[in-house]
């Protein structure tokens, strides 16, 4: 009876989930309570979905997001530290029937690469970046990001982020919506099952957007960084709930006319 009950409950019959064919069968090696492979997940399901993964390049800078590659099984190129817009941009301009993204983290984007995310966004161009916002440098060590809360300890800020010395983090997804050249941008995050559900819907959109040729398009994902948080996975969620948020508010920041007036 044992061995019946294994049968049935793996029967194709009762499953809710299997690896997407665009996730590949790789041992991860980020640290326990990290988003980033729920990320990695979401894109690889949102490619196989709209069956665009041979056609799609992706550009990874330096960071914990350069490992992107080894997970999300489509064409990479890696970019110098904060150039995956500008790598990207080149790529979209010389292929332009491919599907482009930038994969990058808030230490990355927001700091060392904010003016090619600027002018990317400014000129319009069609690819679609992925932000992953955890508010602080994750691989080289905890450091103070852009990002970093008012009050948050790091690295390079021990007694916490003071504002009238450091300044205040950068809303990323509030700048670019301002610009004209931007096609969609939101904020969504990793913290919860329904939260990762739009998080889904949203990254289906920016490639929706980019595939229809209307301009650029950015999904910021609030993400956990347990190790340099100094929490544990389950403490590192609720700390994002309870603190990110109320910094960084989910939601629809731009959705241009032209974006709006398609269904997707």
């Amino acid at each position: 009876m044992k061995g019946k009950a294994m049968i049935n409950i793996i029967s194709p019959k009762n499953l809710v989930y299997s690896r997407p064919k665009a996730f590949t069968d790789t041992p991860t090696h980020y640290c326990p309570g990290c988003t980033h492979g729920t990320a990695h997940r979401l894109i690889a399901e949102v490619l196989d979905e709209m069956n665009i993964a041979d056609k799609t390049i992706g550009v990874a800078p330096v960071g914990c997001a350069v490992f992107a590659y080894n997970y999300i099984d489509t064409d990479f190129v890696e970019a110098a530290h904060g150039r995956a817009p500008a790598m990207a941009t080149g790529i979209k301009r010389l292929l332009p029937d491919r599907v482009v993204f930038a994969y990058q983290g808030d230490g990355d984007l927001a700091s060392i690469g904010m003016a090619e995310t600027v002018h990317a966004a400014a000129r319009g161009e069609n690819i679609t970046v992925i932000f992953i916002n955890n508010t602080n440098y994750g691989m080289t060590g905890g450091q103070m990001a852009p990002t970093t809360l008012p009050g948050q300890k790091t690295t390079t800020s021990p007694n916490g982020r003071d504002v009238e010395l450091q300044g205040y983090p950068i809303r990323v997804a509030e700048m670019l919506a301002t610009l004209e050249g931007v096609g969609y941008v939101v904020r969504r995050s990793l913290h919860d099952p329904k939260n990762i559900r739009l998080a889904k819907k949203a990254i289906r959109t920016a490639f929706e957007v980019q595939v229809r040729g209307l301009g650029f398009s950015m999904v910021e994902l609030l993400s956990t960084c347990s190790t340099n948080w100094g929490l544990t996975p389950v403490e590192s969620l609720k700390w994002l709930e309870e603190h990110m948020l109320p910094y960084y508010p989910l939601g629809d920041y731009k959705i241009a006319p032209s974006v709006a007036a398609v269904k997707i």
